[in-house]
């Protein structure tokens, strides 16, 4: 479902982009090209600042947003995933909060009030909150990383994670032409 925010934005998504229709788009979102939205994903931006502004919710482009996906941002502050990115099953990303491109992010990972720099992976579980990742960083799952974490205990992505997340983007993105070749027989 596509819908206004109380603001009256709409989202804009890319013709190429596959949104399943259980899907929740709501407000002020920007879905880039050959970007997959899986079922009962719900990506909002409908709250603003106390100036009544508002950042987007930007979607890179060829990213893949998994099955229970909440993406939100308090206040109206920005939410960007970048390109070629997954957010696993029933992950929940919170703005203010960047995410880099190549990423992955595992199944019921939270992260909120964070950048997570290009190329990290999050395992499963684990949480990012108000602390910031250096590009190729390893959360381990159930790993939280908070405020006073000693970054320089955090691996580098080893091989087999890396190649791990490069074939969930990959499946992905074939996900997304399918899906857009069933088109009305979906």
């Amino acid at each position: 479902m596509i819908r206004k925010n109380p603001s009256g934005d709409r989202p804009v998504v890319h013709d190429s982009a596959f949104v399943d229709p259980t899907a929740i788009l709501c407000g002020r979102v920007i879905v880039h090209g050959g970007v997959f939205i899986g079922p009962y994903a719900v990506i909002r931006a409908d709250e603003v600042d106390a100036d009544g502004h508002m950042e987007p919710v930007v979607i890179g482009a060829h990213s893949n947003i998994q099955d229970g996906v909440v993406i939100h941002s308090k206040s109206g502050a920005a939410v960007t995933i970048g390109e070629r990115t997954s957010i696993a099953h029933r992950a929940i990303v919170h703005g203010p909060c960047m995410v880099g491109r190549g990423v992955f992010v595992g199944f019921n990972s939270v992260l909120f009030d964070c950048v997570v720099g290009d190329a990290c992976v999050v395992c499963h579980n684990a949480v990012v909150d108000s602390r910031d990742l250096p590009a190729g960083s390893y959360v381990a799952s159930a790993l939280r990383i908070g405020p006073d974490t000693d970054l320089a205990t955090i691996p580098k992505v080893p091989a087999d994670a890396a190649a791990f997340s490069e074939d969930v983007m990959r499946t992905n993105n074939s996900l997304v032409q399918g899906y857009k070749q069933l088109g009305e027989a979906f």
